[in-house]
C-alpha cells in the first residue's frame, strides 16, 4: 500500500482471543469468559483421543477455534513431513477450526553429511528471502492447503539472523507468498518491533517504530487474517520475543496503525512463558478492545 492508498474502513469490531494454554484448561471451561475465539498450538493435540483432544472438544463447544502450527515448516526445501501433515488434517475435520496457520519459517532440513536423512530442528528458523525459497514456500503452501481444503495463513518471525543473499523484502516476499497461493496473512505486530529493535542494535539507523509501520503500510491489506499481540524482554544485546510479558506501549501504538491500515482484523494475545492467572490475558485482551474500537470509530469517522 502506497502512501497515496487510503486505509480500508469498517464499522465491524475486530474479535478477540487468546491463546489457550494448560495452566488455563479447567479455569476458561468453567468461566468461560467473553471471547471471540481461542488459540491452541496444534500440535499439542495431534494425538487422537486422549484427554488433550478431549478438553480441546470442550473448549470447541464454547469458543470458535484456531490452530496455530509451529512444525509445518513451510519454508522448507525439503519439502512438508507426510506424517505431521496428515495428524494436522485429522485434527482439522474433527474441530473445523476458525482458522489455521503456521510460520514463513523452515525447521527441517538434510543433512551435508547424509542428504538423504531429514532432520527437525525443533525450532523456527529464517527464510531466506529470496525467489528460490519463495518458490519453496508457495509449491509446500500449496500442497498442505490442498490437503486441508482451505486456505491456510502464513505469520512473519521474530528472526535473530539475516540471510546475507536475501533478494527481497519481507513485505515483498509475504505479499508474493500470498498472490501466488491464495494463503493468508498472520501478522505478528510484535515479531515486527523485534525485528525493529535487534535491527537497531546492530547498527540500523531507522527508528524501529518507523520502519514497523513502513513494514505493515507495505502489506496487502485484503491479505490479512489475524494479529498477533505479545510480550517481549530485552537482554542487552538482542531483544527475544518470549510471549513472557505484557504488550508493551509501542506495540499498542503499532496495533492501532495495523487496524487502521487492516480494518477489524481477528487480534489474539499470546502468552507463553511465565503464564500468569487467565485474568491477565482476559485484560490485555480488554485492552486490545480498548484500542480496536478507538483506532476503527476514529478510521470511519
Amino acid at each position: 500500500m502506497t502512501a497515496a492508498e487510503p486505509c480500508p474502513q469498517t464499522h465491524e469490531v475486530a474479535p478477540m482471543g487468546i491463546g489457550w494454554r494448560h495452566p488455563h484448561h479447567a479455569e476458561l471451561l468453567q468461566r468461560q469468559p467473553a471471547l471471540d475465539f481461542i488459540e491452541v498450538h496444534s500440535e499439542n493435540f495431534f494425538a487422537p483421543g486422549g484427554a488433550a483432544r478431549a478438553v480441546l472438544r470442550q473448549g470447541r463447544e464454547h469458543y470458535p477455534v484456531s490452530l496455530h502450527g509451529v512444525g509445518l515448516s513451510l519454508g522448507s526445501a525439503c519439502g512438508i513431513d507426510n506424517a505431521h501433515l496428515d495428524q494436522l488434517a485429522s485434527l482439522v475435520v474433527e474441530i473445523e477450526p476458525v482458522r489455521v496457520s503456521d510460520h514463513a519459517c523452515f525447521a527441517r532440513g538434510g543433512l551435508s553429511s547424509q542428504p538423504a536423512q531429514t532432520v527437525h530442528a525443533s525450532d523456527l528458523l529464517p527464510t531466506p528471502f529470496t525467489r528460490a525459497a519463495l518458490d519453496a514456500m508457495c509449491a509446500n503452501v500449496q500442497r498442505v492447503q490442498d490437503r486441508l481444503r482451505r486456505p491456510i495463513a502464513v505469520e512473519n518471525l521474530s528472526a535473530y539472523v539475516r540471510w546475507k543473499d536475501n533478494e527481497l523484502g519481507e513485505p515483498e516476499f509475504l505479499n508474493g507468498l500470498a498472490k501466488r497461493t491464495g494463503c493468508q496473512l498472520l501478522v505478528d505486530v510484535n515479531n515486527i518491533y523485534v525485528n525493529a529493535l535487534n535491527d537497531r542494535l546492530h547498527g540500523s539507523a531507522i527508528d524501529p517504530l518507523v520502519q514497523c509501520r513502513q513494514w505493515l503500510d507495505a502489506i496487502h491489506p485484503p491479505a490479512v487474517a489475524e494479529l498477533h499481540l505479545a510480550g517481549h524482554v530485552d537482554c542487552g544485546d538482542i531483544v527475544i520475543d518470549d510471549h513472557g510479558s505484557r504488550v508493551v506501549p509501542e506495540v499498542w501504538a503499532l496495533y492501532r496503525h495495523a487496524l487502521a491500515c487492516f480494518g477489524a482484523v481477528p487480534t489474539l494475545i499470546e502468552w507463553d512463558t511465565d503464564v500468569p492467572d487467565l485474568q491477565v490475558l482476559l485484560d490485555e485482551a480488554a485492552t486490545a478492545r480498548e484500542h480496536a474500537g478507538h483506532t476503527l470509530d476514529t478510521v470511519t469517522a
